[in-house]
Parts: structure tokens; sequence; C-alpha cells
């Protein structure tokens, strides 16, 4: 008898089209509270709000785009009063950005819609369900840290 220690292919399909419900509601919220912001726009602001004060070389890894992608992407996120640029206090020609009060308010709101929105399906589960859920969740969470690490790992070394 063989042993199977990988995950069954069929758990990924699976998952994938039990986290289409998910990717929903998020969208659903998005929406909601910034219809005319698009997916790599709020991103950014994600990524910025996880490292305040970071350059435009580091968001652009972060995003895993190009410098360039990443600079007119920030333009267009300054252009909008999301993301202001401040010169850097060891090196001013390095520019740091970070949130403005508009763009945490606008995370803060899409944050309370989405919660209210996963509420309210949740409710709807049993609590062993729940449970389940938010336990495979955050070991879901911890692996894909751990992915990201070692892409960044192979990477740097190629």
């Amino acid at each position: 008898m063989a042993v199977h220690d990988g995950p069954d292919p069929m758990h990924a399909a699976a998952i994938d089209d039990a986290a289409q419900a998910l990717l929903f509601a998020w969208d659903q919220a998005r929406e909601q509270v910034t219809p005319r912001l698009s997916w790599p726009q709020l991103n950014a602001l994600l990524a910025v709000e996880r490292a305040e004060g970071v350059n435009l070389g580091g968001l652009a890894a972060e995003l895993n785009m190009l410098l360039s992608s990443a600079s007119r992407l920030c333009d267009r996120l300054v252009a909008n009063g999301m993301v202001e640029r401040v010169p850097g206090r060891a090196d001013r020609r390095e520019i740091a950005l970070y949130l403005t009060p508009s763009s945490r308010a606008l995370l803060a709101e899409l944050r309370r819609i989405r919660r209210r929105a996963l509420t309210e399906t949740l409710e709807r589960m049993s609590g062993a369900g729940r449970a389940s859920l938010l336990r495979g969740l955050t070991e879901f969470a911890a692996a894909s840290v751990e992915t990201g690490k070692d892409a960044a790992a192979a990477a740097r070394s190629a």
C-alpha cells in the first residue's frame, strides 16, 4: 500500500471552486467602496499599508512588477490622493510612500463591508464548520507565507 503525502489534486480544484465565493465577497466590497480603484491599485495600497515608508523598488518587488509599472501605478495613486511621496530621511533622493488619511479610511471601510458580508455567510455555517474553516485558512496563510519566501529566495539565487 503506497503512502500518499501530498495533497490530492482534486482538493486543489475543489478549493479553487469554493474560493470563488470568498473572492466574490471581496470584489463586491471593493466595488462598493472603491468602484474606480483597480485590483492592482488596491493591492498597492495594501502593500504600502503593510510596509509604511516603502520605496518604489520595494513596492515593485512586493507587487512582483517592473519598477516602471510600479512607478506608473504609484503616479495614479498620488494623483487620486491615495498615496503621498515623502523624501527619505537617510537619502533625500529616495522617495518613501505613505497612505493618506483618505486611503486609510477607504481601507477601513473596505474591511468593515467585507467582514459584514463574511459574518452573514459564516452565520449560515455550523460552529464546527466555522472552526474548521478558520483552522484551515490559518494554516493555508502560514503555508502561503513560506511559499512566498521560497519563491523570493529562488528568484534571488537565479
